[in-house]
């Protein structure tokens, strides 16, 4: 499975899921259909699926035009989205499976951001390999989502799923936000010398007009706020000692920040 991942709208990524030998692709998270067409007509496919994190239109708005070029495609989304996805035939839950492009993804139910957000986690194939997680905008490289619809029990519960992943895993987040997101972790993890060498190296990269996604759990778990609420340097910025609470607290600096 090659993953091409699609610039799209202010800083959205839309990531197209290609097998060279079927000649096939599932998309995630369609934000627009035209760059999406325009890839798979450089690459000679079809699209079968379309795979959707949750029912925000930076993230569904391609699906109807999708489906136009290409009817017999499959709009998978989660179970609690059910209404509120453009197209969406398969309702998906917390260990259901979706196979495309030769590759079997796991289906986590990852609310906080919405209530109905999924995640589509792809195991590596052998030893040594990357897994792939599509995580939509529950966690992203050096943040997470806003709560629009969840609550931070939630939210904690879900980046604890993430969390449990192998570091070898690379984080496919659907926005380009890793500046402001370090930019804020300085704020509260300041002392955090991996922080502070990554926030040098995204500068540089950022300057060059190059993407930082996707990152790597590893790296997220050493420098991402939002997966270190049992941190004491986080607890402490937060003066709360509970995780939840002190998740809750780093989340409100954000919004503010």
């Amino acid at each position: 499975m090659e993953i091409f991942r699609l610039p799209v709208l202010a800083d959205n990524y839309i990531f197209l899921l290609y097998d060279s030998a079927s000649q096939t692709a599932a998309v995630v998270d369609p934000a627009q259909p035209t760059p999406v067409l325009r890839e798979l007509e450089r690459l000679g496919a079809s699209l079968t699926a379309i795979l959707n994190t949750h029912h925000h239109a930076d993230h569904v708005g391609g699906n109807r035009h999708l489906l136009k070029r290409f009817p017999q495609a499959v709009v998978y989304g989660g179970a609690e989205d059910q209404g509120r996805i453009p197209g969406q035939q398969v309702f998906l839950s917390e260990g259901d499976t979706v196979t495309v492009a030769q590759r079997t993804a796991q289906v986590y139910f990852v609310p906080g951001h919405t209530r109905a957000h999924i995640a589509y986690y792809f195991p590596p194939m052998e030893t040594g390999d990357w897994g792939e997680l599509f995580c939509g905008d529950t966690l992203f490289a050096g943040g997470c989502g806003r709560l629009f619809e969840g609550t931070p029990q939630q939210m904690v519960n879900s980046l604890s799923k993430v969390r449990s992943l192998p570091d070898t895993t690379r984080i496919w987040c659907a926005h380009e936000y890793t500046l402001s997101n370090l930019k804020f972790a300085l704020t509260v993890d300041a002392d955090n010398r991996d922080l502070q060498q990554r926030w040098t190296e995204v500068q540089a990269a950022r300057q060059q007009n190059e993407a930082t996604v996707p990152s790597t759990l590893g790296i997220e778990k050493r420098t991402n706020p939002f997966l270190r609420w049992d941190q004491p340097a986080l607890q402490a910025a937060a003066k709360m000692a509970d995780p939840v609470r002190t998740f809750a607290r780093i989340r409100g600096m954000k919004d503010q920040f």
